[in-house]
């Protein structure tokens, strides 16, 4: 287990990234960032963060804007549940073309 960490906010306990190995493949559906409505891209500077805090995988990286590694990502959808501004949706992965779907982009 790791930890994540940021200055205002307490450590939480999370899965590190990879531990059960790359999960992104059997994805169904993965989350599309609209940067034009999240509040952390917007503001440009750490806001929000809520899809950061409950991701179970910590595949979210909290870069200004966000990214999300695909590779990892289960397709779970907490991201877009938790997102105050709506900034995330899930798009299913027939939506991406293979190369798409095996790269994670």
């Amino acid at each position: 287990m790791g930890t994540r960490e940021c200055g205002h906010m307490s450590a939480m306990s999370s899965p590190t990234k990879g531990e059960a190995g790359i999960t992104g493949q059997w994805r169904t559906a993965r989350p599309v960032v609209d940067h034009t409505k999240c509040l952390a891209a917007k503001l440009g500077k750490v806001t929000c963060l809520q899809c950061w805090v409950f991701c179970p995988e910590a595949v979210i990286e909290k870069d200004i804007p966000i990214t999300v590694d695909l590779e990892y990502c289960k397709g779970c959808g907490i991201c877009a549940g938790v997102c105050p501004s709506g900034a995330i949706e899930m798009a299913p992965e027939t939506q991406f073309s293979e190369v798409e779907v095996h790269a994670g982009k």
